[in-house]
């Protein structure tokens, strides 16, 4: 749930770690019993606990279209990403991947762990997709296709532009954000406003950069071939190679790069806030704000911390427990879209090379909150501090939590 010492030090975190921890425990006992559909719902506790904890939002015939979404693109990715699989190999099947989810005799070894047993029996997600209303199977077809015919497109060449990290970050995310929206569509609840397709692709590219600037230490320690995501026209400012970045002697222009590559991150926060600021159903509201408000709280966490380049640097899990707590409106999305921003803007070094370009986008940012007129009407994400007297909040609520496992534990004995 979170160590004591982390607990000790925020404890507003203690309430929602706790209803967290309930809610998971309620998502992994809510597994259908149809075989297809509970491998669904099951591999996605293990590939994604946060993601199937986001996904409970939806009601349920959306949510088995998102699961299944889901699922079809994370075995994409897996063929995307495993680096033993030959080129020649590896480019067919990524085009040809769209038609697959028709076929629940199809299946494919590659992978670890938790991914190598979504590809070997990846005919309970064809069979579940089988099921769905034909408007999600045409929407999760078409993204397919458009995806695996990008990543192919990838696999020849490297990121070297911004404009081809865009367009890499379109085919891989965009993507995903635009077939969430035409899900959206097809469930009834929403409808799509004239330039959804752009604030869509942008929903997916905020996320997708984060999980890119976050990962570059696993990414590029990947065996036997190094994953380079971070384009070159940035990074080539900074380094000879992209992996000289770890190294410690290169620390000044390793932050330096990081901070350039949050920076273009930033950009498009407008178009994420536009987005979900149009939505009208509250359960697709909250799938579609936790994970974004958890990205611009892991770009501030990033930003200027050269601990990116020497292991993992991750939201604590108290925070995003608040967050999956909080966030029911948009007033408390830009409330800690403002909070966030604050705090990465504390962080700038105006002698930084890009410290004029973050400030100037994350003062824009700050004035959309600002002009929202609903700043005062939340907590704050990242201000609170724990007070003396909260430790006996907080020795109650261990003492509740001792006496809650106690009886679970003797009703699993009776």
């Amino acid at each position: 749930m979170g160590s004591l010492g982390t607990m000790l030090r925020y404890p507003d975190d203690i309430f929602p770690l706790l209803k967290m921890k309930r809610a998971i425990e309620k998502a992994e006992k809510q597994i259908p019993p149809e075989p297809h559909w509970g491998f669904c719902y099951s591999m996605l506790h293990k590939v994604s606990r946060s993601f199937s904890l986001v996904i409970q939002q939806l009601n349920t015939e959306l949510r088995n279209a998102v699961c299944v979404f889901y699922l079809v693109l994370r075995a994409l990715d897996t063929v995307e990403d495993d680096t033993s699989i030959p080129t020649d190999e590896k480019v067919p099947i990524l085009i040809a991947f769209h038609q697959h989810i028709y076929n629940t005799d199809w299946h494919y070894s590659c992978g670890t762990k938790e991914y190598k047993v979504l590809m070997d029996q990846f005919h309970h997600v064809a069979a579940a997709f089988l099921e769905l209303e034909k408007g999600y199977q045409e929407a999760i077809e078409e993204i397919t296709k458009r995806m695996g015919a990008g990543m192919a497109k990838f696999i020849c060449q490297e990121v070297e532009t911004v404009d081809d990290y865009d367009e890499y970050c379109h085919y891989v995310a965009g993507l995903v954000g635009l077939g969430l929206s035409k899900l959206f569509l097809a469930a009834g609840t929403e409808v799509l406003t004239p330039d959804w397709e752009a604030i869509s692709n942008s929903m997916g590219l905020f996320l997708q950069k984060t999980n890119i600037i976050r990962d570059y230490l696993e990414d590029i320690n990947e065996i036997p071939k190094s994953r380079m995501f971070w384009p070159r026209e940035i990074w080539g400012k900074y380094a000879d190679k992209l992996e000289d970045l770890k190294y410690e002697e290169n620390s000044t222009k390793s932050v330096q790069c990081l901070n350039e590559m949050v920076t273009n991150a930033l950009m498009h926060i407008e178009d994420c806030l536009k987005y979900m600021a149009a939505l009208r159903d509250p359960s697709i509201f909250r799938f579609c704000a936790i994970p974004q408000i958890m990205a611009i709280g892991t770009l501030a966490l990033c930003y200027n911390n050269v601990q990116l380049f020497r292991g993992v640097v991750k939201l604590r899990r108290g925070l995003t427990a608040k967050v999956i707590d909080r966030t029911k409106t948009m007033a408390d999305v830009y409330g800690a879209f403002y909070d966030f921003s604050c705090m990465l803007k504390t962080k700038v070094d105006k002698n930084d090379p890009n410290g004029s370009k973050t400030l100037n986008r994350l003062e824009a940012v700050q004035k959309l909150c600002r002009d929202s007129g609903v700043l005062n009407n939340r907590k704050s994400y990242v201000d609170d501090k724990g007070q003396p007297n909260n430790v006996f909040i907080i020795m109650v609520v261990i003492l509740l939590a001792i006496v809650f496992a106690y009886l679970r534990a003797n009703r699993v004995m009776e």
